[in-house]
């Protein structure tokens, strides 16, 4: 199984989502379901189905996000000492070429991504264009608008 990378951060959220998935979240749905069996007749029994459904989804991400913590990388961008190059965990400030505005990504994994947080995956266009590049480089990135240019204003490692 390949390894999935994570910042520190993202392997703490998805553990605390698989304990409130496995405390909370699946009790409920065992509760649902005792309670829809109880109404009777189960084949025209809509909550019935409806919390069989929902316990499907829990025990699939469940399963999934084990998966993910068993085959993961944890890498603390604080610890990385990648000489001014940016890697992932890094935090990369851009500057657009074409209109000087600036921004601030950090590069994480699939599961951490949240662009209106400035965090960006690690197989986004724009992370895949900034990997090993380093402060004063240019990256260029195929964008649905056409390509666009960055300059790498600063790296860092937090």
């Amino acid at each position: 199984m390949a390894t999935v990378p994570l910042t520190r951060r993202g392997a703490e959220l998805l553990k605390s989502e698989l304990q409130r998935l496995k405390t909370v979240d699946r009790h409920a749905v065992i509760q649902a379901i005792s309670e829809a069996r109880g109404q009777g007749d189960l084949s025209e029994n809509a909550e019935y189905e409806a919390a069989k459904d929902k316990q499907g989804f829990i025990e699939g991400r469940i399963a999934e996000i084990e998966s993910k913590l068993a085959a993961a990388q944890i890498i603390d961008p604080a610890k990385l000492d990648a000489d001014g190059k940016v890697v992932f965990g890094a935090t990369v400030e851009l500057e657009d070429e074409a209109s000087g505005q600036k921004v601030t990504y950090q590069i994480v994994g699939d599961d951490e991504a949240d662009l209106k947080q400035g965090l960006i995956s690690i197989s986004s266009p724009i992370a895949r264009a900034l990997i090993g590049k380093e402060t004063g480089d240019i990256a260029e990135v195929q964008a649905p608008g056409g390509l666009k240019s960055y300059e790498i204003v600063g790296v860092r490692y937090q």
